[in-house]
């Protein structure tokens, strides 16, 4: 849970250079915030790779019972795909 901590801490940092970008029109104020939502998305991507590896792990070293592969959907054939060319009058 620290990165979580971290993720509000940053976005909670944030909050004064937006008031000042937005409401001021300070310019630093909003180059700041560029490199803090560039540092969010970074961190955002950290935290999804450690979930999904945590996740595959747990999955591979506890299969579910019963659960078999889908089955391979056939392919129709070639008349079947086409469709009837229209009458005319």
């Amino acid at each position: 849970m620290s990165n979580f901590s971290q993720l509000k801490d940053l976005v909670m940092g944030l909050e004064s250079d937006f008031e000042k970008f937005y409401d001021k029109n300070n310019s630093a104020a909003g180059t700041r915030v560029r490199k803090g939502m560039q540092e969010l998305k970074n961190m955002a991507q950290s935290i999804r790779t450690e979930v999904q590896n945590a996740k595959n792990s747990a999955a591979g070293a506890a299969p579910a019972a019963g659960k078999a592969a889908p089955a391979a959907k056939k392919a129709a054939p070639a008349a079947a795909k086409k469709a009837a060319p229209a009458k005319k009058k």
